[in-house]
């Protein structure tokens, strides 16, 4: 497991320029996935591992691999 450190929904987004609400709605639609979720039901992210999903969702997006 890595040791990048856990954020929340608004610390990732605030890294990303994007909005919580974009994130929590991909979350949702099943398009992004987070590390892992708190006993409270609350998603933790890792930066890296949503900016590689964010990349992957752009490739499917354009039609590419």
């Amino acid at each position: 497991m890595s040791a990048e450190r856990l954020l929340t929904t608004g610390q990732v987004a605030r890294e990303l320029g994007l909005t919580a609400r974009s994130i929590e709605r991909w979350a949702q639609e099943g398009k992004l996935v987070p590390a892992l979720y708190t006993p409270g039901g609350h998603p933790r992210w890792r930066l890296g591992d949503v900016e590689e999903q964010l990349r992957q969702l752009r490739r499917r997006a354009e039609g590419c691999c």
